[in-house]
């Protein structure tokens, strides 16, 4: 079995930089784990990707060739519809040894994850290698500040959760970058009783068909329980682990691992005697 994070979310919402965190935390905890960048259109990440989808094609090479006259949304679009139309290339470059832990730093813009069928076939491609794929949609706080801006990223988490139809962890991230008075005001968001929040003053200036959809949603949110978010502070290591932990969880890694701790205990309890004797 291999393990995967899909890390999705709003571009300049801090997907790269979680990547980098979460390996260097994995690293740190003795946890061997690589970054793939399937952004074709990334100008400049911190960390080295095992795998990096701008070595078979870039955005911008796309954007400069006439016949095609795409924009940089067009051009993402076909750029990633190039990388499954040529999947043998990425299943080189993700090899095929048991155990893999991959981080998949994924494009930002919202309809690759959201409505187009583009990522559902990279996880339906993840699976076929043997990869169980948990989702991570990335969130930046600091756009939170405000009850229909979280119902806002609230719904784009779900359109995503839909989509891909994997097990899905929730982030918000920029913790580190906010003041005091807003890590206050962003506890109401973190595990949302959304019934109190449509209550609030920024619910009510709604105009009424607005603020009754509001509610509905909140309704649906709530009866179903869809989306938790978890907060991701880069300068506060126990926010990291809450997070893998959530995570592992969702890929049930701790299991697996459980299971060959045993089986490799077994083994050397049943040859290595300890009061069994194998001539019975």
């Amino acid at each position: 079995m291999r393990y995967g994070q899909l890390v999705v979310g709003p571009a300049g919402s801090g997907k790269s930089t979680y990547c980098h965190l979460m390996a260097e935390h994995c690293r740190a905890i003795g946890r061997s784990v690589a970054i793939v960048n399937l952004d074709p259109a990334a100008e400049y990440f911190i960390y080295s990707p095992q795998a990096d989808i701008r070595d078979l094609i870039r955005v911008d090479d796309v954007m400069e060739d006439t016949e095609l006259r795409f924009g940089p949304n067009g051009g993402l679009v076909f750029a990633m519809e190039f990388l499954l139309a040529n999947k043998e290339w990425l299943i080189d470059m993700l090899g095929e040894d048991d155990g893999d832990y991959l981080l998949f730093d994924c494009p930002g813009q919202i309809e690759i994850f959201t409505h187009l069928p583009i990522m559902t076939q990279l996880v339906s491609l993840f699976e076929s290698l043997d990869f169980r794929i948990c989702g991570v949609f990335i969130l930046d706080s600091r756009f939170m500040s405000k009850i229909p801006d979280f119902f806002g990223g609230v719904l784009t988490s779900v359109s995503a959760m839909i989509q891909l139809n994997v097990g899905f962890v929730n982030v918000m991230t920029k913790i580190d970058l906010l003041t005091s008075q807003e890590k206050h005001d962003l506890d109401r968001f973190l595990d949302a009783d959304t019934q109190e929040l449509v209550e609030h003053r920024d619910v009510h200036i709604l105009n009424k068909k607005y603020a009754k959809l509001t509610r509905e949603i909140s309704s649906l949110l709530d009866n179903y329980k869809l989306v938790r978010f978890l907060p991701l502070d880069c300068n506060d290591e126990d926010t990291l682990n809450d997070v893998l932990h959530s995570i592992d969880t969702a890929l049930q890694y701790d299991e697996d691992i459980d299971v060959k701790t045993k089986d490799i205990d077994l083994g050397d309890g049943f040859y290595g005697g300890n009061g069994m004797n194998t001539d019975d």
